[in-house]
């Protein structure tokens, strides 16, 4: 066997992930139902080392992206960590988004067609994994939807680079910035995913989509994703380095600490208090105006 060969889906040993190899085509599943399949390092570090073996393994055809369970596809960074690890230490998020970043490179660059088989909601980071994918399959009762402008975050690892490209400029602010819940069938009609079925034919969409993806040429179907990656790489190669340095200098303000905080307590975000912090105490500043001087008069 070759040192660049993938090994066998048997020698891999995951805890927040399943990896399954059926024939040409490798299943990677997101494992943390308990907690709607988000990220958290150690998930985006075994995402990482799963999407390299893909890669790496003439084997595998097609890689397929989904999350345990029926509820949740996944809903991006586990809040619970950050909650953790940045609230004392935010100069540690610089190292974490740097594994989300290498993560998702990875995906992107696989080199073999991926999709994302949607079977619950896609929140945040969630959506930026699906279309990190070339292809996507929702079940119907499902949802995508960002809330990391009313959550203190920035959505700027994917979704402000491509939904633009995606979805149009303006769609994208709706996403963006109304927070609101798109439902799958009209991700189809805005062009966000593929296809949206019933629940019960989520497998067998996936699998005829897969049989098409077989009857195609490797390295002319590698070639072609390359090409067609050239918008949203040219997006995300001008931004993120900026993204992770601003995010991290953010991660200490007064916006994250409350949206985490409040995710934690279960209770909505003080929306006013924070626009309060930011609110002159008087009209013109915190300050009183001085008076100019009155220059004396001559006589």
């Amino acid at each position: 066997m070759s040192k660049y060969s993938g090994r066998p889906a048997t020698a891999l040993k995951f805890n927040n992930i399943r990896y399954r190899k059926s024939g040409a085509i490798v299943t990677i599943t997101i494992s943390r139902p308990d907690v709607r399949n988000a990220l958290n390092l150690k998930t985006l570090q075994e995402l990482g080392e799963a999407f390299r073996n893909a890669a790496w393994d003439d084997g595998t055809a097609v890689v397929v992206i989904t999350g345990a369970g029926t509820k949740a596809f996944c809903t991006g960074a586990d809040i619970t960590e950050w909650q953790d690890d940045f609230l004392s230490r935010p100069a540690d998020f610089y190292k974490w988004m740097g594994v989300f970043i290498e993560t998702f490179e990875r995906l992107r660059n696989i080199g073999k067609p991926t999709i994302a088989r949607i079977n619950g909601m896609v929140v945040g980071g969630g959506n930026e994994l699906q279309m990190s994918c070339d292809l996507a399959v929702a079940a119907d009762d499902t949802f995508i939807r960002h809330v990391g402008v009313s959550r203190g975050s920035v959505p700027s690892a994917g979704a402000t680079q491509w939904l633009p490209i995606i979805v149009g400029d303006r769609r994208a602010r709706e996403i963006l910035f109304l927070c609101e819940e798109i439902p799958a069938r009209k991700a189809v009609e805005w062009g966000l995913i593929n296809r949206a079925v019933p629940r019960r034919d989520l497998d067998r969409t996936v699998n005829e989509m897969i049989v098409k993806l077989l009857n195609t040429l490797p390295e002319s179907l590698r070639y072609t994703k390359q090409q067609l990656n050239f918008w949203r790489d040219f997006a995300w190669s001008m931004t993120i380095g900026h993204v992770k340095d601003w995010l991290t200098v953010h991660t200490g303000s007064a916006e994250v600490a409350e949206g985490i905080t409040a995710f934690a307590e279960k209770r909505p975000v003080d929306y006013a208090k924070l626009r309060a912090l930011g609110k002159p105490s008087k009209p013109g500043g915190n300050h009183p105006r001085k008076r100019p001087r009155k220059s004396p008069r001559k006589r």
